[in-house]
């Protein structure tokens, strides 16, 4: 059943959001599109190893996480994050943030338990989607052997807002 726009203006209001990235102004920037969206409770973190803290004492509902960062990147924090022996809640919903949109970074980050990717410069409309797509959707969460995260999805490729140059990569169910 579809949730409606009212409870998921409730829903946003509501969650924790985590945003990880090295950059300053990325991390103002998606602040300032989360509030457009309703989302009040935005944290961020300058760097992985402050962001793998900051879940164990804020707990959020979702994070974005940017692909590059010095030392410890978006992809081994994502891989940290999946491992149930060692973070409260591995089956957080986790969008990657990036400027690489080649497709086999799209297949690596499904490999490393990201459940949606969105390129940079994101927009509001496509950051709005991917949040509902991890809260109304959420895909579930398994574990093989060493290797746990979200079930894996079917790829399509759909365009951002009015930006017909950007092509935006989502992982679907």
């Amino acid at each position: 059943m579809p949730i409606d726009k009212t409870t998921m203006a409730a829903r946003l209001a509501a969650i924790k959001v985590l945003v990880v990235d090295d950059e300053p102004y990325t991390r103002k920037v998606v602040r300032a599109l989360l509030a457009n969206i309703g989302v009040h409770g935005v944290y961020d973190a300058p760097d992985g190893a402050t962001g793998l803290e900051m879940i164990r004492t804020v707990v959020p509902d979702v994070i974005i996480l940017d692909w590059e960062m010095p030392g410890l990147d978006g992809p081994k924090f994502a891989r940290m994050v999946r491992l149930p022996e060692a973070f409260p809640n591995p089956d957080v919903p986790i969008i990657m943030l990036t400027g690489h949109g080649e497709r086999s970074r799209v297949i690596e980050a499904m490999n490393f338990g990201v459940d949606e990717f969105l390129l940079k410069p994101v927009s509001s409309r496509a950051l709005q989607d991917r949040l509902i797509s991890v809260l109304a959707k959420p895909h579930e969460f398994v574990q093989d052997g060493e290797a746990a995260g979200p079930a894996r999805r079917k790829m399509a490729t759909s365009r951002a807002d009015g930006d017909a140059a950007v092509a935006n990569l989502t992982l679907l169910n």
